[in-house]
């Protein structure tokens, strides 16, 4: 399982860089491996990013924006699922991932089972 972080290295939005940073941090930060795709520099990145995002997740007009998260072909969410599994203590479960033992996310699995 690959977890697979669809970003534009140049994109014009402050907003979007910085959400693409705060995903890529979060997943460094945490050790968690990624890989990188650039939907910018690769065209090939862009049509695969655009195909794979499901319709119920697109916006009403345009194109899906970055970043958005998949678990190899699998989709995640965008953004703002992404924060809302951190807010939450679940990125793991959200990536498909297990939490590490010691990880907040684990702690409260584990009380929610005991």
């Amino acid at each position: 399982m690959v977890i697979k972080v669809y970003i534009a290295s140049s994109s014009g939005s402050t907003a979007i860089k910085k959400q693409q940073q705060d995903v890529l941090g979060f997943l460094e930060a945490n050790k968690i491996e990624f890989e990188e795709k650039d939907i910018a520099a690769n065209e090939e990145n862009r049509k695969w990013m655009r195909e794979n995002v499901p319709e119920d997740s697109r916006p009403v007009s345009g194109n899906p924006l970055p970043p958005r998260i998949f678990n190899d072909s699998r989709y995640l969410g965008d953004y703002e699922a992404f924060f809302e599994a951190r807010e939450n203590n679940a990125v793991y479960a959200f990536l498909g991932l297990t939490a590490p033992p010691g990880s907040k996310e684990a702690e409260a699995l584990a009380k929610q089972q005991a």
